[in-house]
């Protein structure tokens, strides 16, 4: 009977797993369709417009027709917003073979929110590279990632970030400077200490592995190490995939100190004699502070062997509008 039973939970398990891979692959199938068949509508669109009607600029008699027609006799779906955008997608990729077939329509409706072509290629590959949902590639435009990841390249490091995407090569590369936590809810002007900024850190895992980005495992958090029969403990451990190393994480809810590198570096050397294994490289120590002064990180991390970072944190969004000027002024001057 214990047989019987075996091989009936054994079909039930097969007749199950190959429901959902019809169904993984009909959503896919309609997802191709619909991505396919709004170029197209951008496509007869624009070759409308180039046999000299109308420019069809949002707002514009062409387009509002369009969507009133278009609604009468297909029903839902066109408004005159979305006709634009049909438009603007088959603008922004007039080749249909340079489109993902890995991204959903909805993602492409967000990309196309996206001004800057160089910010929209980054978005784009990196949506592709990392299997980004919607609300996870929306969220990363939202937080200025791109614009947060070139300030540290030259205008060739630039280009090279909007063609490639993210290449994570060094401990570098794996740094954001500012980290913004807008997923935590909380105000600019909001008093918290180091310890509550962790626990909601790990309370909020998936969106705060998000924000540091592609390779970071969880590890531990208040990992203890005894050296002289002293106790200390790292806020937070991760171990990247990618580098192969550990990266501790220190919070300060305040201006870093020169003393907050130095214990940095002791828990440095401490993994680097106790937990590496013989295939680990050596870790990474990363002091994430509500605010820094550049002269002291550079003259307390200067001369270290070790890998110290020190980056600020932000709880709110930054403002988009300065990184791109700031974008656009490393690309304009190089």
């Amino acid at each position: 009977m214990k047989l019987a039973n075996q091989g009936y939970n054994e079909l039930l398990d097969s007749i199950g797993s190959t429901l959902q891979r019809a169904r993984e692959n009909t959503i896919k199938a309609i997802n191709t369709e619909l991505v396919k068949a709004n170029w197209e509508i951008g496509r007869h669109i624009v070759e409308y417009e180039q046999k000299g009607k109308e420019k069809a600029a949002y707002g514009s008699v062409l387009l509002m027709r369009l969507a009133k027609d278009l609604k009468v006799k297909y029903g839902k779906g066109f408004s005159k917003s979305s006709i634009y955008l049909y438009r603007q997608f088959f603008i922004k990729y007039p080749i249909f073979q340079t489109v993902s077939g890995i991204l959903s329509w909805s993602h492409y409706a967000e990309l196309l929110t996206v001004s800057d072509d160089l910010a929209r290629s980054f978005y784009e590959k990196q949506s592709i590279k990392e299997n980004w949902s919607f609300r996870e590639m929306k969220r990363q435009i939202d937080s200025a990632l791109f614009q947060r990841l070139a300030l540290s390249k030259d205008r060739k490091g630039v280009l090279a970030l909007a063609n490639k995407g993210q290449v994570l090569t060094s401990a570098k590369d794996a740094i954001k400077d500012p980290y913004i936590f807008e997923f935590l809810q909380l105000s600019k002007d909001s008093l918290i200490k180091e310890r509550g900024l962790e626990k909601k850190l790990v309370d909020n895992l998936q969106k705060f592995l998000l924000e540091l980005g592609k390779g970071f495992s969880f590890v531990a958090r208040q990992f203890k190490i005894t050296v002289d029969n002293e106790h200390n403990f790292i806020d937070l451990v991760f171990y990247h995939r990618i580098l192969k190393c550990f990266v501790l994480i220190d919070l300060k809810t305040r201006k870093v100190k020169h003393r907050d590198v130095g214990q940095m570096n002791l828990y440095l050397n401490y993994f680097k004699e106790e937990e590496n294994s013989g295939d680990d490289n050596e870790p990474i120590g990363i002091i994430i502070a509500a605010d820094k002064h550049e002269f002291l990180v550079k003259y307390a991390t200067g001369g270290l062997s070790n890998k110290i970072f020190v980056s600020k944190y932000q709880l709110y969004l930054p403002d988009q509008k300065v990184l791109e000027d700031k974008v656009k002024e490393i690309i304009d001057n190089n």
